[in-house]
């Protein structure tokens, strides 16, 4: 599978306003602080994000983005699928006949892969990551001494 940042940032990214929609629109420069991402870089996401009715935009002051429908009707593979980066282990480019005289050895076998983590993430939902995050900062809070920054309500989604 060739998961590269741009997926993997726009995951990263979608939870991050899952998490934060609550108090209105998450903005894109607020999203970059928190999750280290360039503003530029996340501009062109949610473009992508937005042309596939992930994400709405809200503008004017107070604005930003919002989740398009319930984070647990967004699962993983979509928002891969919506920055235009193909779950496909074959190395093939989608072609069936990758060689000239036809598939290759092992076609098969990483077209299954693909299928398998295709699969797998169509599974997994914002909601569900949310859950996670908010598990993970649960326990932090039950844990005496560790600190945390109550101005930002800082949650890592890495």
């Amino acid at each position: 599978m060739r998961l590269t940042t741009k997926g993997r940032f726009a995951v990263t990214a979608m939870l991050d306003v899952a998490l934060r929609q609550t108090g209105g629109p998450v903005t894109l420069a607020g999203i970059s602080e928190r999750q280290h991402i360039s503003l530029s870089y996340l501009e062109q996401l949610f473009g992508k994000l937005r042309r596939s009715e992930l994400v709405e935009s809200v503008r004017g002051p107070g604005g930003g983005y919002c989740l398009a429908r319930p984070a647990n009707e967004i699962n993983v593979a979509e928002i891969i699928k919506a920055v235009d980066e193909p779950i496909d282990a074959t190395q093939c480019g989608g072609k069936e006949n990758c060689r000239d005289e036809g598939r290759c050895m092992t076609h098969d076998l990483w077209s299954d892969l693909s299928t398998t983590i295709h699969d797998y993430l169509s599974n997994i939902t914002l909601g569900e990551l949310i859950e996670k995050q908010q598990k993970k900062l649960k326990r932090c809070a039950d844990k005496p001494g560790i600190l945390q920054d109550k101005r930002t309500s800082h949650i890592s989604t890495h």
